[in-house]
């Protein structure tokens, strides 16, 4: 199959970015050496940015691919390795090389990574990080998730052979106008990979109208319905079942600044009808948890912590979540979750996650990161869209009081997601299709 070869070329722009980052990159790497250091990465890992590998390249046959997925955090790397574990089977002599930029998804990658893949965290995007990283691992396909488009790495990878794709691809619209202000540099940035796919003909048209080769943009669903479900630690879920008893349970999952208020006051409301319900709050950064804390208590509402080793007591009305790595458990223990970041223009969080588990969805308005996700799991049943908190309080008392309406929408969010997970079959085709893969026998 013959692809037409890039035409753009790098711009005065590029190459001033190029230029820049390089000596800013001193600057840079101490920035993000401090936020490694205070999750308790070692320095041989936070030279990682600087592009010193801390793993040797795995040894490997010749003829065999060594396949680099980037992922800029928890989110993304879930999805590479959704990815990976598919092409492991079809190629079962390729190995794997997953990057990322933050403790948690190393923390991640660390317990749910294949056995023939690796992780490392991402080099700056600056000249000097990027060669180091790719004199070492020299990948022969890189892919990268949503919306990572580092020009200093992927020029450089390109110019060293290095076939490249993106996938997931999304773009939100702030950024589609500010490419399209630098259009030649977009172009330039488009025309390297070899493969783009999208999470819907929306994006795929952004793509195009920077510059994509139409040839090479292809539709394909979202890559996170097909990842598989979060792990639950079953000795937690038994502590937590046990304390809790019969008190009915929701969840308020990945919570930000501003939507706290709003979902406890549905939480008061509730109460009055549901003396017993307990409201499980597991923000989106555990750090704030003094923050919500005090704002609970502000709300007179009793509360436990599960940061300070606490167990929810008979009469804690609200639960702070405020640890990473639990959400797989604290969605077993309900069918009702709702999901944080879209109460205000956030973007909102992964519904698949949820509905993977066997629990409905609730989200507010502001789901532009998943906006070909959740209208038509809403237009079935399978999630319900809530502006204030008496939509919140009514929508959570439904499903409450009306378990055959809270089964339907646990089996529509259901079938919605292993409607789009089946996707990843086509994916997988591309992918070793585009990046010239070859499929042989370990």
């Amino acid at each position: 199959m013959t692809r037409p070869e890039q035409t753009a070329t790098p711009t005065l722009l590029f190459y001033s970015y190029r230029a820049l980052t390089a000596l800013l990159a001193p600057i840079a790497f101490r920035k993000v050496a401090a936020k490694l250091s205070a999750h308790g990465i070692p320095e041989t890992r936070q030279r990682e940015r600087l592009g010193h590998a801390s793993l040797p390249r795995p040894e490997m046959a010749a003829e065999s691919p060594l396949i680099w997925f980037h992922g800029a955090s928890v989110g993304e790397s879930l999805a590479a390795i959704t990815l990976m574990n598919r092409l492991s089977t079809r190629l079962p002599a390729a190995r794997f090389l997953l990057t990322s930029g933050t403790a948690t998804s190393a923390a991640m990658a660390d317990k749910r990574l294949p056995t023939c893949a690796q992780h490392q965290f991402a080099p700056l995007d600056s000249s000097g990080a990027v060669a180091r990283f790719l004199d070492h691992w020299r990948p022969d396909a890189g892919v990268f998730v949503e919306s990572e488009l580092w020009p200093v790495t992927l020029s450089a990878a390109k110019a060293r052979g290095t076939r490249l794709a993106l996938v997931n691809a999304r773009l939100s619209a702030r950024s589609v106008a500010s490419w399209r202000k630098k259009l030649p540099t977009a172009r330039y940035i488009m025309g390297l990979f070899d493969l783009l796919l999208t999470q819907n003909t929306s994006v795929a048209k952004d793509l195009v109208l920077l510059g994509a080769d139409p040839a090479k943009v292809l539709p394909s669903g979202n890559l996170k319905a097909g990842a598989a479900a979060l792990p639950q630690d079953p000795n937690l879920t038994s502590e937590m079942r046990a304390a809790l008893g019969t008190r009915p349970l929701w969840i308020a999952s990945s919570t930000h600044q501003g939507e706290e208020e709003i979902i406890l006051a549905a939480h008061k409301s509730l109460l009055v009808d549901h003396p017993d319900l307990c409201l499980l709050l597991a923000p989106r950064h555990p750090e704030r948890a003094s923050e919500i804390a005090d704002l609970i208590t502000k709300t007179d509402l009793t509360q436990a912590r599960r940061g300070r080793g606490q167990a929810p007591t008979p009469d804690c009305q609200v639960y702070l979540a405020d640890t990473l790595g639990e959400l797989g458990t604290w969605y077993a223990l309900s069918p009702i979750v709702f999901l944080g970041g879209s109460l205000l223009p956030i973007g909102g969080h992964n519904p698949f996650e949820v509905a993977q588990s066997g629990a409905a969805v609730l989200t507010g308005p502001g789901y532009s990161n998943f906006s070909e996700t959740f209208p038509p799991m809403i237009k079935t049943g399978g999630a319900c869209e809530v502006h204030t908190a008496a939509d919140l309080a009514q929508a959570v008392d439904l499903w409450l009081t009306q378990p055959d309406q809270l089964q339907k929408a646990r089996d529509e969010a259901r079938a919605y997601v292993e409607q789009q997970a089946g996707q990843l079959d086509a994916m997988v085709d591309h992918l070793i299709n585009y990046l010239c893969l070859k499929e042989t026998d370990d």
